[in-house]
């Protein structure tokens, strides 16, 4: 789900709710991991020379690799993943669907006219935006997992709402000083006036109303409370000021924000275990099949078995238990926090002396 300006608002309000760490630092936690995310961002950034990486075949395998060596990396750090791929989208984002489908075009046709006339780096981007992930990608990414040993479930729809209900449930007992807390406390309003921002914002089920940047958005929350009373706001508005768009499904967005697809973290379907690797058909697969090295292949499978030498079965237990911030980097954050706002306001005097002293220049000097 991306919401536009999310981080920006969260960095400049509420700098408690953003952890910055070391992978080390998550040693014996338990994750789980939007699947499609991932593949998709292999797809992008696992690359020679510009190209995806494929087999002599021509087959791709970015993100073959970039799993495999990504999930070693966890492993070796003491980390048990656990990979959540996406069920059928809620059709509420047929519309991004559809718009992100057409960028794609866009983008496809672009690339074919840089083969011809571009430059190499406007070839190389133009071939980024046209990525998408595939069934096969997906089918091909389980395999490499399950022979990895590494447990993986299907998300009735969307994967990051399915993780999250796992890391909603693994909290139960843990501390309530968390990030969607410290979130929270640091923008001054709760969960469900938090949602109502993200919507305002814009999201992947509707778009964001015309001249209503990050600032606006939150401002308008804080004042008003809800998007009921933000979209009344708008609608009695003399100056008319802001457009809300024709089709703007708020209540739907906000429903499956709250009330998303999921499976509960009780269903059997959400019951997962960490087993060994299957050396051999690691082999079969990523060195007799995709022409990865079979050196490279081993040691990996050897890292994982030293690393998951016991299946282990787990539901909830240990589960994304949050850690706290120590003093020291709450007082690191709050100072860099400071320091970013000193800074926009120095520049905004210089900006603003700046312009006086040109507005009372003569005319015709410089």
């Amino acid at each position: 789900m991306g919401i536009k300006h999310l981080y920006q608002i969260i960095s400049e309000n509420a700098p408690d709710a953003i952890k910055v760490g070391e992978i080390k630092n998550h040693f014996g936690r338990k994750v789980a991991i939007d699947a499609s995310m991932s593949i998709y961002s292999f797809l992008i950034a696992v690359r020679s020379d510009g190209q995806q990486l494929m087999n002599e075949s021509g087959e791709t395998t970015s993100h073959l690799m970039g799993f495999f060596y990504r999930t070693l990396r966890m492993v070796d750090n003491g980390i048990k993943p656990l990979y959540v791929f996406d069920g059928a989208p809620p059709k509420l984002k047929s519309g991004e669907l559809a718009k992100r489908m057409a960028r794609k075009q866009e983008a496809a046709e672009q690339h074919e006219e840089a083969k011809e006339t571009g430059t190499a780096e406007d070839v190389e981007k133009f071939s980024r935006r046209t990525v998408r992930v595939t069934r096969e990608h997906n089918e091909e990414c389980k395999k490499l997992l399950k022979l990895m040993g590494i447990p993986y479930i299907d998300a009735p729809t969307e994967a990051e709402a399915q993780c999250a209900v796992l890391a909603r449930a693994g909290k139960e007992g843990a501390y309530s000083g968390n990030t969607l807390g410290a979130g929270l406390e640091g923008l001054g309003m709760d969960r469900k006036q938090f949602v109502d921002l993200c919507i305002l914002l814009g999201c992947d089920y509707v778009d964001p109303i015309p001249k209503v940047g990050p600032n606006t958005a939150l401002k308008m929350i804080r004042d008003h409370g809800s998007l009921e009373k933000v979209v009344e706001a708008m609608e009695n508005d003399p100056k008319k000021k802001y457009t809300i768009p024709e089709d703007w499904p708020y209540e739907q967005a906000r429903d499956l924000f709250f009330e998303p697809d999921v499976r509960p973290a009780d269903h059997p379907e959400c019951d997962f275990k960490w087993e060994s690797p299957d050396v051999e058909g690691l082999v079969k697969f990523l060195v007799e099949g995709k022409g990865f090295s079979e050196d490279r292949v081993r040691s990996g499978a050897a890292r994982l078995q030293k690393n998951l030498k016991t299946a282990q079965q787990s539901r909830l237990e240990g589960f994304f238990k949050p850690v706290a911030k120590t003093e020291e980097e709450k007082a690191s954050l709050k100072r860099k926090h400071e320091e970013k706002l000193e800074a926009a306001k120095k520049k905004k005097k210089e900006d603003a002396k700046a312009k006086r002293e040109a507005r009372s220049r003569p005319k015709g000097t410089s």
